[in-house]
C-alpha cells in the first residue's frame, strides 16, 4: 500500500488528461473552443484545479546576449476542486478568449517561419505530480493584417523570419509582455537605402498600431541607422484604401525620418522610438529601460524546459514565402 501511494505521488497510475480543440485555427479576438477529457487512475484523485493557457516561444535579451524561452501569456481556469473516482471518465468543455494582441503564426495556410503557439492544459492534483497536455494552435491574421501583409508582398518585400521579443514598445498601449517582429528583406525599389524592414502589429478591438523599423544603409560619411514609424489604422478601414499605396507612404515617411521628425502618412502616424538592442544596434532609450518593470503576464512568466520544441519538432508547416 505504501509503495502504491509512492507510485501515485510520482504520477504512476494517476489520472490522464487529453484536451481536444474543436478547431485549432483561430484569430486574435476570437475564441478557442474545446474540451478537457479526463480518465481517473487506479485510486481516487483530489483535483485542485484545471486550467488552460496559451504558450509561445519568446526571445529574451540579457546583458550576456539573447536566449529563447517558453512563456505562458494567457490563462483561464476550466474547473475548480473536485474528486475524480478511479477510472471515471469526464469531459469538461471550455471557451478560451484569444487576446487581441496574440501574435500571428500562420499566413495563407502556412506557418510563419520562427513562430510556435500551443494550448497547454494543466491538471493540478493534490499530493501528486501535476499532469499536462499540449495542443498546437494556429493564429491567422485579421482582415486588416492580411491587407498590410499582402501590400508588403505586392511591393516586392521577401519574408525573412518572425519572432517574439520580450518587452514593451515605448509609447504604445500594450497588454502582453512581448511583441511580434515580422522581418522582411527590402524590396528592390528600397534596397539602395534599406537592408531590412521589421513590421509589428499591436492590435486592439478598435484597430491596429503598425510599427515599422527600417534598417538603413550607411553612406560614405554616414553610419547605418534604424528609423521608426508608427501608424494607426481602424478595422473599419480594411476595404477603404489602396493598401500598397498606404504602406509605400508609411515606408517612405519612416525611411526619411530623422531625429524626432514626424512622418506624414496615412491615418495618424507619428514618430516613434521604441529603443531595443539586438544585433548590435543602439536604439534610443534601449529596451533594457523599457523592459525593466515589464510584468510577465497572468501566468507568471517563463516555463522551464523546451516543451514546445519537443512537442512540435519538425512541424513548422513551411515558410511564408511567395
Amino acid at each position: 500500500m505504501v509503495f502504491k501511494k509512492m507510485l501515485s505521488a510520482f504520477g504512476v497510475g494517476g489520472p490522464t488528461v487529453d484536451t481536444v480543440l474543436a478547431n485549432p485555427n483561430t484569430r486574435p479576438g476570437l475564441m478557442l473552443d474545446g474540451q478537457v477529457n479526463l480518465v481517473g487512475g487506479d485510486a481516487p484523485a483530489n483535483i485542485e484545479q484545471i486550467s488552460v493557457g496559451l504558450v509561445t516561444r519568446v526571445e529574451v535579451e540579457t546583458g550576456d546576449g539573447e536566449y529563447a524561452g517558453v512563456m505562458e501569456f494567457h490563462r483561464m481556469g476550466v474547473s475548480g476542486a473536485f474528486q475524480l473516482a478511479p477510472k471515471q471518465q469526464l469531459s469538461i468543455p471550455f471557451q478560451l478568449p484569444v487576446p487581441w494582441e496574440t501574435p500571428i503564426t500562420d499566413v495563407y495556410g502556412q506557418r510563419l517561419h520562427g513562430m510556435t503557439m500551443g494550448l497547454r492544459t494543466e491538471l493540478a492534483i493534490a499530493r501528486a505530480v501535476d499532469k499536462s497536455d499540449l495542443d498546437q494552435v494556429s493564429v491567422h491574421p485579421l482582415p486588416v493584417h492580411e491587407r498590410i501583409l499582402e501590400a508588403f508582398q505586392r511591393l516586392g518585400f521577401r519574408f525573412k523570419n518572425a519572432d517574439l521579443e520580450r518587452g514593451h514598445i515605448y509609447g504604445v498601449q500594450q497588454t502582453l509582455p512581448f511583441y511580434q517582429e515580422i522581418e522582411y528583406f527590402a524590396a528592390p525599389q528600397y534596397a539602395h537605402t534599406v537592408r531590412e524592414v521589421e513590421l509589428t502589429f499591436v492590435t486592439s478591438q478598435q484597430g491596429v498600431d503598425v510599427i515599422l523599423e527600417c534598417d538603413k544603409r550607411g553612406g560614405i560619411f554616414t553610419p547605418g541607422q534604424d528609423t521608426f514609424g508608427r501608424y494607426t489604422v481602424s478595422h473599419a478601414d480594411v476595404d477603404r484604401v489602396d493598401w500598397a499605396q498606404v504602406v509605400d507612404g508609411w515606408l517612405q515617411a519612416t525611411i526619411n525620418r530623422y531625429g524626432s521628425m514626424r512622418p506624414q502618412g496615412y491615418g495618424h502616424g507619428y514618430g516613434h522610438g521604441h529603443g531595443h538592442g539586438h544585433g548590435g544596434h543602439s536604439r534610443g532609450m534601449g529596451m533594457g529601460g523599457v523592459v525593466a518593470g515589464a510584468a510577465l503576464g497572468v501566468a507568471g512568466g517563463m516555463i522551464a524546459g523546451e516543451m514546445l520544441d519537443d512537442a512540435f519538432e519538425g512541424d513548422d508547416g513551411g515558410d511564408f514565402e511567395e
